[in-house]
């Protein structure tokens, strides 16, 4: 399913969806926009961070964002097919069978070897086309690029080559949302020192890029010529130890439905093992959201229901859930429980709801699946 079949600016009509923000998105573009005070690349992987990648992307650029990045060839064709012509790159792999395409469609590739210049080049060529290239240093997040020895002669490569351009010279940062890490610190000074000797070699790129939202925040001396805004571009911390600028606001809002409330009596149990069993009369709700939607079958889970926390009860189903509502007796089948964000004075974050579910932020947005509509207010 694309992200196009997502979606939906109607009211809801479905047991659970999540709200998006656009204007939120395009004021947290604009903030960083003002701080960086270099180009910022809005990166679109997982359809956005499970946001909707077209919606967000149109927003970034409204806020100032030049570039958008993604992480796969058809992310990238997909927004190039829905009329998306500002500077995209492909972070990660390109398919062979895909080259050609991803040439025509002006979509910047990142390379590390050899082998993959040569067939970018060859497809570039049967094209008629230039492919411009982004050449990334593998300064230690040891996942992709070359190591960074080897970097000016790859370089020299690429300009050597008929058929394609060296765009921008780039690379990751492994710990940057830890300031305490100093890993960061050697990743920029190794990735200065390939910068320099490309410079010396006279093979420096019109682009240098490293920051990702972390470093963006907290490492100025490594924004370069270009920060790559990725979770901080939805308002969310990239961890704990990186928090937010107030100015920056979360974009998406996750409901479902309250579909029952009844009073149960003391000894029931609920839902699958009956690993919750009531101890005294309980009023309890069921909402209509699961793990099939990507809410985590996970203890300790909280849910918003009359501006009330209510505790999750029972095993998470599939398609639905139970909540003690002893504290919200208010509570009415066809109440609105939000499970990420703000209802009255209440408010779960999704770094809030990650902690519960032991992950990161980035798995809570990415995991809501496609079955949940999105909505842009």
């Amino acid at each position: 399913m694309t992200s196009s079949s997502r979606e939906t600016v109607a009211p809801p009509r479905t047991a659970t969806w999540a709200d998006v923000d656009l204007a939120c998105i395009t004021a947290n573009t604009r903030h960083i926009v003002a701080v960086a005070a270099v180009p910022v690349m809005a990166v679109l992987k997982a359809d956005g961070y499970g946001h909707g990648a077209m919606p967000v992307a149109m927003a970034a650029l409204r806020g100032g964002a030049t570039w958008c990045g993604v992480a796969r060839s058809e992310e990238a064709l997909d927004l190039r097919r829905r009329g998306l012509d500002c500077p995209i790159l492909l972070l990660g792999w390109s398919p062979n069978g895909m080259l050609a395409e991803l040439v025509a469609s002006s979509v910047s590739l990142t390379v590390w070897s050899a082998a993959q210049l040569d067939e970018i080049a060859a497809a570039a060529r049967t094209l008629g086309r230039t492919a411009k290239l982004h050449l990334k240093v593998d300064t230690g997040m040891t996942r992709l690029g070359v190591e960074p020895q080897e970097a000016v002669g790859l370089a020299r490569r690429i300009q050597e080559a008929e058929g394609v351009e060296l765009e921008a010279v780039f690379t990751h940062f492994a710990c940057a949302d830890d300031p305490a890490c100093g890993v960061t610190a050697s990743q920029e000074a190794s990735f200065r020192q390939v910068v320099s000797a490309l410079s010396a070699a006279g093979l420096r790129p019109g682009l240098i890029h490293a920051a990702n939202s972390a470093a963006t925040l907290l490492r100025p001396t490594a924004r370069f010529d270009l920060v790559r805004l990725g979770i901080a571009l939805f308002g969310i911390e990239p961890s704990p130890s990186c928090p937010l600028p107030p100015e920056l606001k979360p974009a998406l809002t996750w409901k479902a439905v309250l579909t029952q409330v009844k009073v149960v009596p003391p000894g029931r149990g609920v839902s699958y093992g009956h690993h919750y069993t009531t101890t005294r009369e309980e009023r309890l709700g069921t909402v209509a959201v699961g793990y099939g939607d990507g809410y985590r079958r996970t203890d300790g889970n909280i849910v918003l229901v009359g501006g009330r926390r209510a505790p999750v009860v029972g095993r998470v189903c599939m398609d639905q859930l139970l909540v003690q509502l002893d504290g919200v007796p208010d509570a009415r089948m066809g109440d609105e429980a939000v499970l990420i964000g703000t209802q009255g004075q209440e408010r779960l974050r999704t770094e809030d709801v990650a902690a519960i579910w032991g992950t990161l932020s980035y798995e809570v947005v990415c995991g809501i699946t496609d079955r949940v509509p999105r909505r842009y207010v």
